[in-house]
């Protein structure tokens, strides 16, 4: 199985992704191991899983490793009990979840694709009652059930130590149902906070916090950076604070604003409109898209009067949109030009045209150059 799953790996994934440093303001102090963002998640599980006994991770094929290979050696140190497959059943492993976290245990549930999170949709974003239908007792889920279940219980309850961890975005040829970015749907659900990581050392601090915070997370995990992303990660436990985007380039004509994978085209714009046209770009990476830190974001645009957000998913009602109109109401006055977006297109995830399809250095550059003319 492990030969298998480095195949489908290896097939999915451009070679020349493979290993490659990504962009990091860390300087690491303490003991430090090289990790790629897989082995960073999967440290970041066996920390959690060591300190409270009630922690357990679950989903399709997570026993033997999972397909991705980040909860390799879960099963073997933990046992059974605490790691183990499910159906193919998305809403079934969310609805598993809530249960646990609701009697307090930490349920760290496993979505193997974002793509296939939707069954899961009503779980994670809907409330159940019973109803009675000849004489059987049918579970229905209407609305708000993890995202709401403080809010409905006054407080009393929470499914705070619910997790939900799932590969996200564009993989290198993954086509219609193993590419997609649907952050922007469970953002728009009160209750929930959305994380996605840009490189190893983010991921497992990120993920860390995520798991311990008293709110349900969604953390998407790109796994075009799997292993794209290397780099020196500390072997202790620690924690990167949630909702506190990083400013990773300081600069004075324009801001750029992404996250996840739009990090590295970001900063490779940000290089070319320095060296070939003089412009100073300012680079944020969110790391939690909700709730998103407005703050650095309007401090940043107050600057440079100029702002272009960019995320894979597609443009229209994207995140890209509320970062957007967020920061025409706060910064309207000292806005020199229209909010740029530079997003996915409004169309499904494309199979050969892929690389057409996502956000790149040359479109950031060429939306930075119009925005400064």
């Amino acid at each position: 199985m492990i030969a298998f799953s480095k195949n489908i790996i290896g097939k999915l994934l451009p070679k020349n992704l493979f290993s490659q440093r990504l962009f990091s303001t860390f300087n690491p102090k303490g003991p430090t191991k090289e990790m790629n963002m897989c082995t960073a998640i999967n440290d970041a599980m066996h920390i959690s899983m060591a300190e409270d006994p009630t922690t357990c991770v679950f989903g399709e094929d997570v026993a033997f490793g999972g397909v991705f290979r980040c909860s390799v050696g879960l099963l073997d140190r933990f046992g059974e009990s605490r790691v183990f497959n499910t159906p193919i059943a998305e809403n079934g492993i969310v609805a598993f979840g809530i249960g646990l976290a609701a009697l307090g245990h930490n349920a760290i549930a496993e979505i193997q694709f974002a793509d296939y999170i939707f069954p899961a949709f009503d779980q994670v974003i809907t409330i159940g009652y019973i109803s009675n239908f000849n004489n059987l007792y049918l579970i229905i889920i209407i609305v708000n059930e993890a995202a709401k279940f403080r809010y409905r219980s006054g407080g009393a309850w929470d499914v705070g130590k619910l997790t939900i961890r799932s590969t996200w975005g564009g993989v290198g040829h993954g086509g219609l149902y193993h590419s997609q970015s649907p952050e922007s749907q469970f953002a728009h659900a009160a209750g929930l906070k959305i994380v996605v990581p840009r490189g190893a050392y983010q991921a497992k601090g990120l993920l860390l916090s995520s798991i311990r915070d008293p709110n349900p997370v969604i953390f998407f995990e790109p796994k075009m950076l799997y292993r794209q992303s290397v780099d020196q990660v500390p072997v202790e436990d620690y924690q990167l604070e949630l909702s506190k985007a990083e400013v990773l380039k300081e600069g004075k004509d324009v801001t750029m604003v992404g996250y996840g994978t739009s990090v590295g085209p970001m900063m490779k714009a940000a290089k070319l409109a320095e060296e070939e046209h003089g412009l100073s770009v300012e680079v944020i990476d969110l790391q939690t898209v909700f709730p998103w830190d407005v703050e650095t974001v309007e401090r940043s645009v107050n600057k440079t009067r100029k702002l272009i957000v960019t995320h894979e998913a597609p443009k229209t009602l994207g995140m890209g949109s509320e970062i957007a109109a967020t920061i025409t109401e706060r910064c309207f006055h000292n806005l020199e030009a229209p909010v740029k977006r530079v997003c996915g297109y409004d169309t499904p995830f494309p199979l050969v045209y892929e690389k057409h399809y996502l956000p790149d250095q040359y479109k950031l550059l060429e939306a930075a150059i119009q925005m400064c003319k």
